[in-house]
Formats: structure tokens, sequence, C-alpha cells
């Protein structure tokens, strides 16, 4: 970034809210925090920063690595308990943040004594001391994960790692140099700090982003911007066809990754022809970034109705209980190894090596089937079950089906709590506008031949499912949601909402 700043200082780096960002000021900003943070300690510093979708949170990240450390990213939302654990795990020798957030983070003078402007309108904060860098093992970004379930995670990735990705991602779309690549998934995950801020600038292009997730005002930037590349999860891609006027606005967009939740070929099919663009079902996660893909030329039915296929250098298997490779056509727990592994968890202010087999393969808790062509379907979670009187509903069973369903544009399947049975299912609809019923799913369910004791008995149609803080699913907050419309609904008629 310095060369190309020398080269061409007034080239066009990020589009973000606060306007048109030109590498020379970008690049000058990055250099001043640097030597900032270098006037508090020599030493490669480990830095917590404020991770929005903004030119500061680009900055920030070149500015550690210009002082040869390693950057933790973290959402302006976090709670101050979320801060403690990133404490706990990173132990950060400083944090980049506006003073709204360190406030909110409940950053002390205490533990931070050491202050000052770094950029913008982001103040440094710092320790007495600076840990030795060492500690990550090679790790370059840090970056907090939900994961599915339990106490978040935060995962260590090396530049290695981004690099081989952003590279793969690049060759597999056929993205060129300088393109205009959208930003909309908050850059307080690995994979968005990636595929989001990481790769237009590997590309030398344009970081194109938004404030707050806004279909109308992502589908709006994208058309106006040239945007030819972005990767969002299937919740955002699929609100973008909902958009009034959206026919046909992406029509100069290479394509569009898709990926982290369930997906359905026939709505990813409506939602693309809607757009005038192509997806590409990817899949991946913060401990092996985006190691599938398909591409723009590939048939429908791979592009869709598939998660793609390996980038050159990893393999995913299905394997048995045993460990025990399963071969192609067979589903099996998922395992996947190569160059974008990561490189562990922080605890304890130092990385803790992934438990892998002994072949070097990381279970990824996903169910999976591997085609002849090498093409890899992701099946869901091993455990994703609702049970019903004792016996087990197959939750993405229902989704796919549900989801095949004219209309529909979302589905999320979730145990609802009951006294009698335990749990029941329901079906939390996202439509395009039409009406719904309860027996138009289940006589769709029955012509399909989904056994009768899986159909859901309470289908809730929502204007939107709920997300968490990258667009996620939140199967949490969809169960709470199921909840709370179940007990609207009058038990001695159809289960409908």
């Amino acid at each position: 970034m310095q060369d190309r700043a020398r080269r061409d200082p007034d080239a066009v780096v990020v589009v973000d809210p606060q306007g048109t960002h030109r590498l020379g000021a970008v690049v000058t900003a990055a250099e001043r925090a640097a030597e900032h943070m270098g006037s508090v300690s020599d030493a490669p510093p480990t830095v917590l920063i404020q991770a929005d979708n903004t030119w500061q949170t680009v900055a920030a990240a070149v500015a550690v690595g210009l002082r040869g450390g390693v950057v933790a990213v973290l959402s302006p939302h976090a709670t101050a308990s979320e801060f403690a654990l990133a404490l706990e795990d990173i132990d950060p020798d400083m944090v980049v943040a506006d003073l709204r957030t360190l406030d909110a983070w409940g950053v002390s003078d205490e533990s931070f004594p050491a202050g000052g402007v770094a950029l913008g309108d982001r103040h440094l904060r710092a320790r007495r001391t600076t840990s030795d860098v060492d500690r990550w093992a090679g790790g370059c970004v840090i970056a907090m994960t939900s994961g599915s379930t339990g106490r978040p995670k935060c995962v260590v990735q090396s530049e290695e790692s981004l690099r081989y990705a952003v590279s793969c991602t690049r060759d597999a779309v056929g993205i060129d140099e300088g393109d205009a690549i959208g930003a909309f998934v908050p850059l307080s995950s690995v994979a968005a700090a990636c595929f989001g801020m990481y790769l237009p600038l590997f590309v030398g292009g344009v970081m194109v982003s938004i404030g707050k997730w806004s279909p109308a005002a992502a589908l709006e930037a994208m058309a106006d911007h040239a945007v030819r590349w972005t990767m969002l999860v299937p919740t955002m891609a699929l609100q973008l066809s909902l958009v009034p006027g959206c026919d046909g606005r992406l029509s100069a967009m290479r394509a569009m990754t898709v990926g982290g939740g369930p997906m359905n070929a026939d709505a990813l099919s409506r939602a693309e022809n809607a757009l005038g663009t192509t997806f590409l079902r990817v899949f991946g996660m913060s401990e092996c970034l985006g190691h599938t893909t398909s591409a723009p030329d590939d048939d429908p039915r791979v592009r869709l109705g598939t998660d793609g296929r390996a980038f050159r250098g990893t393999t995913v298997r299905a394997v048995d209980g045993s460990g025990r490779d399963l071969g192609v056509g067979v589903i099996g727990d998922a395992q996947v190894r190569g160059p974008s592994l990561f490189r562990g968890y922080a605890r304890g202010g130092t990385v803790t090596p992934p438990d892998l087999t002994a072949d070097g393969f990381l279970p990824t808790g996903d169910l999976v089937e591997v085609a002849p062509d090498g093409a890899i379907t992701v099946m869901g979670r091993q455990k994703q079950v609702i049970i019903r009187g004792g016996r087990n509903i197959d939750i993405n069973e229902v989704e796919a089906a549900v989801a095949a369903i004219d209309g529909v544009v979302q589905v999320c399947v979730v145990p609802v709590p009951d006294d009698l049975l335990s749990e029941r299912a329901g079906a939390l609809v996202v439509t395009d506008g039409r009406a719904l019923t309860l027996t138009d799913v289940t006589d769709h369910l029955g012509h399909r031949g989904v056994p009768r004791h899986n159909w859901p008995e309470y289908v809730f149609v929502v204007d939107d499912l709920p997300q968490n803080r990258v667009g996620k699913l939140s199967r949490p907050d969809a169960v709470n949601m199921a909840a709370r419309l179940a007990g609207r609904a009058d038990s001695n008629s159809p289960r409908v909402q």
C-alpha cells in the first residue's frame, strides 16, 4: 500500500458512509498512527481495534502491520463483558477505538494508562509494557467468533492463510486488479476482515461499505460504485432480492459469494435472477477460511446446489465415527486440511493449537457429502434435530422441503417448547409477499413424501429472520421468536400467525 500510495496517491481505496477516501491520505494516517504506537513501545504490539466498516479500520490495521504487530478486531457493538473476554483471551498491548466505544467497553486508565489520538476519531490506549508477538505463532489477525454454542472463541489466523484464501477466491471468481469489492459483513469477524478488507487491498481495489446493514443501501452502493464481487451470508443476499426495484441492479457484478448459513438452490436461483448477478455457494469457517468455492461458469447445479469444490491444496473429506474416510457419495462428518487452517485459539494471552487428527485434519462439526466430480455439499450441523415425543426430526430435511415452496425466500425450523411432547417443530418463514398457511406447508411436504411426524406444527410468516452481528441467522433468537409467537397462537385453531 505504501508503494501504491507513492505511485498513485489519489487512487480511491475506501468508500464508506463518511465519503470517498484516497490512498495517499489513508496511508499517511496509518503511518502517523504507527509512529504514535512506536512512541509508546518499540516492540511490535498486539492491538485490539474497533472494527467497523470504515477507512479508519483499514488505516488502523495497516498501522499495526507497519509496526510488525498483530491485529485483533472487535465489534464496536461488543458489550463490556465481551470486551472482558477478549482481554482475558488476547491480552492486548493496545486498544484503538473512539471514545464512546472505549467507554462502553470499560477500558480503564489503570489497565491502559497511555493514550492519545491515533487517527480520525480513534484514540490509542496502551499498557505500560508490551508482550512478545511470538506468542501468536505467526498469527497476524485475531477475531472473536461465537461458534455454534458456548463461550465465544478468539480465532488466530496467519497472513499466509489470508493470502492463500484471497488468492484462491480471486482466481476462481475472476477478480481483476483494481476491482471494487463490497464489504457489507461487519469486519469484526476473521472471514469478513479477510474477504471484505484484506482482499480489496490485496488486489489494489476499492473497499465499498455502508453503515448499519440495509438491503436497499447495500444494493444502491453496489450499483453506484460498480462493485464486482462481494461475500454475503444467505440472509443478507436473499434480502437484496426483496428490495423494490431490485430487478437487474447487479448486472455489472461478476459474482456474489454466499456462505455461512443454510441455503436452498431454488431460493438462490430466484434471487440471482431478480438481481441479475451470479451466486456462488461456498463452504468455510473462521478456523479454515473459505476452503471451497464454485466458479461463475459452473453449472447452476454446482453453483447453487452444492458448496463448490475445494481450493487447490485443500482437502475436504467425509468420515465415519471412527475417522475412516467414507469416500465419495456418502454423507459423513466433515474434516478439512489445507493452507488456510488457523494457528489456534487465543487463550490466556497466547495461542492454543487446534485439535487436529493424526493426519492433520480439522473436524468442522458439519455433515458433508463429496461427489465424484469433487463438488462438496454441506448437509448441516452434526447435531441439528428436534426431539418430539422421543422421535427425532431432522431440521435440515424440513428446511430444505419448506424452502422449495413457491414464494418462500427464507425458512428456519426451530423447536418450540411443549409440556406434553417436550418439543414441537415450528417454521419461521419469510415470503416474497405471498400468503402462506400451515395447510399450504403440510400439503407440500406430503406431496414431497416427507414423513408426517416431521411436519412443522407451527408456521409463522415473519418480515425477517433474526440475525447476529455479522448477518448470519441467529438460531437462539429464532427459537425465542418462535416461542413468543407460539404463545399467541390459539391451540384450537391452525397454528399459523
